[in-house]
């Protein structure tokens, strides 16, 4: 179902689009320059149950490694730009972007504001450090809806999203919405289900009582860190079937996407694993698989 948006906003309120997203909608957009939105509500929704990461061996091996630097809200704007960034869909052919200025103006401001979130996936060092994969998305109470994500470097978005499954499950989530079932997400782990089904999941976890830990009470918008690792990269996901409701968090508490970020670096340290809190992730992803 779609309805169309008036043309003549600017950008998109934040406090629309927040009840939107916690009604199970989201905008997209024709193209990158289409002024119009398009309010979307699939009739199948895809999700991620946050103890049903797929990780092979070789992102497991990878993840061990040092040969990216993730972090978390350092560079929001630039993922958006290249995850709206036109893609090739076939020998010659690029494909245009639903990601349009509009809808990256108002998702910039809802990151300002310290509800829209990316993480960032770097190679190299210093003045040669390159952003080569990452992904953006909007959190609330228990629920991270994942909008779109990118690579140039061979598994560099599956290592982004690994951090991020791994931050949110530190941090007491939930739901990890992904909107749109693709065979890339299905590889990883992704599940489908019907709208109202999905719409239930997404009731519970904004239901849930939440507590924010005093030590990670920031919830800022400019929250971030960063850690060495590598790339390598019931079935409908309901709690009761076994979708991880948060791991190092006491119950009733959660973490927004940053400090959740923090926190699973802070643990790395604890464990000695400073320089390499990447092995920690794939060590949580071995035990879970």
């Amino acid at each position: 179902m779609t309805v169309h948006a008036p043309r003549s906003e600017p950008i998109i309120e934040p406090e629309l689009l927040m009840l939107a997203y916690r009604s199970g909608i989201f905008p997209m957009a024709d193209s990158r320059e289409d002024p119009e939105i398009f309010w979307i509500e699939p009739r199948l929704r895809a999700i991620l149950p946050l103890d049903g990461l797929h990780v092979s061996h070789s992102l497991a091996r990878n993840l061990r490694r040092e040969r990216f630097t993730v972090t978390c809200n350092r560079a929001f704007s630039q993922v958006m730009d290249a995850c709206a960034a036109p893609r090739r869909v076939r020998e010659g052919d690029e494909g245009g972007s639903w990601i349009s200025h509009r809808i990256q103006a108002s998702y910039e401001n809802l990151h300002f504001l310290g509800h829209a979130h990316s993480v960032e996936v770097w190679q190299g060092e210093g003045s040669d450090r390159e952003l080569v994969g990452g992904l953006y998305g909007v959190g609330f109470d228990r629920v991270f809806c994942g909008e779109s994500m990118f690579s140039r470097a061979s598994d560099s978005s599956k290592v982004a999203l690994a951090w991020l499954v791994a931050a949110l499950r530190r941090g007491g989530a939930s739901l990890l919405d992904c909107q749109f079932m693709t065979p890339h997400l299905a590889s990883l782990g992704a599940v489908e289900m019907p709208q109202k089904r999905y719409l239930a999941l997404l009731r519970q976890a904004q239901a849930e009582p939440v507590r924010r830990p005093a030590q990670f009470a920031s919830g800022s918008s400019t929250g971030s860190g960063s850690a060495s690792t590598a790339g390598g990269g019931g079935a409908d996901g309901a709690p009761a079937d076994g979708v991880a409701a948060g791991e190092g968090v006491a119950a009733g508490e959660v973490l927004a996407l940053p400090d959740a970020f923090a926190a699973l670096l802070a643990d790395a340290a604890s464990c000695g694993l400073a320089s390499s809190p990447g092995k920690l992730i794939a060590q949580a992803f071995t035990q879970t698989s």
